[in-house]
């Protein structure tokens, strides 16, 4: 299909007329504007803090057993919007530890100097900070928040905090880590002795080069994982694994995240396991 091209004017939310309290209401309406997935959903806005102050919004993702603090701004990021977030995302993951947070700024404008300012919290405390873009075709106002940095990944090869097997039945499901192990049994057994770490935030696989694979059971009984197959290799399996329907994208510069059930894995078997083999040759080079 071939769409009509329509040209779109730059606007300050402001100049069209609208203020914080109507961007939290948008966003309450609709949480997966923020681009953190469909699945989010707003536990509350204008959380009361026992320190004092509210926060904008705190968003849920169930599955991820993941929490976002969410603060806005029109305008350009300021000094006190930063520490706001970064206290209510203290404040929060202390109440409920259990979960995973993320303090999130969103505004219409991050400066270089603030930027580089939340990029160095970011290795010490997980930032997200969106920027909003506003838009004017025709009669008709768009948003489109950016998400110009992300939370510093852990270093996967690092082994972190480390668990045991118990862990992750709880934080998963005996569907889930069943697939798990049969996502690990598709390594080449002449590849040497298999490594399994059990890690608080993914569970690591090696053979006798660096780690390969890291795995995610959930709840629902599907995995995600990552590999590191190479740049070359992930441009050639992605299309494949989504011509049999698997979930799949760009993980990094040059490894690849999967999401499978237990059916899409039996189905696809002998693909997967091409998959794991790529990432495993690969770590040994």
């Amino acid at each position: 299909m071939t769409y009509e091209y329509v040209k779109a004017k730059s606007i300050t939310l402001r100049d069209a007329g609208r203020d914080e309290k109507w961007l939290q209401e948008l966003i309450s309406k609709d949480p997966g504007i923020l681009g953190f997935g469909e699945d989010v959903v707003v536990i509350q806005r204008e959380r009361p803090q026992p320190t004092g102050g509210r926060i904008d919004l705190v968003l849920s993702d169930p599955e991820e057993n993941l929490r976002y603090e969410v603060e806005v701004m029109l305008g350009t990021v300021d000094e006190s919007h930063i520490i706001r977030a970064i206290e209510y995302w203290d404040v929060e993951r202390r109440r409920f530890p259990s979960f995973e947070h993320r303090a999130v700024i969103a505004a219409e404008e991050i400066t270089n100097r603030f930027f580089n300012v939340i990029g160095l919290l970011n290795k010490a405390i997980p930032i997200v900070a969106l920027q909003l873009s506003a838009f004017l075709m025709g009669d008709k106002l768009c948003l489109n928040f950016v998400r110009v940095l992300d939370v510093m990944e852990e270093a996967e090869d690092e082994s972190g905090e480390q668990v045991d097997r118990k862990y992750w039945e709880t934080r998963g499901s005996k569907k889930s880590l069943d697939l798990m192990d049969a996502i690990i049994a598709l390594v080449p057994k002449e590849a040497g002795e298999i490594r399994v770490k059990y890690n608080r935030h993914h569970v690591a696989v090696g053979t006798s080069g660096t780690n390969f694979l890291w795995l995610h059971p959930r709840k629902g009984g599907h995995v995600h994982f990552h590999v590191e197959p190479g740049d070359e290799a992930r441009e050639k399996l992605m299309p494949r694994l989504e011509e049999k329907g698997i979930e799949c994208g760009p993980h990094r510069s040059d490894a690849m995240k999967v999401v499978i059930t237990a059916k899409e894995f039996e189905e696809n078997k002998a693909l997967i396991q091409e998959v794991v083999v790529m990432a495993e040759f690969r770590s040994r080079k």
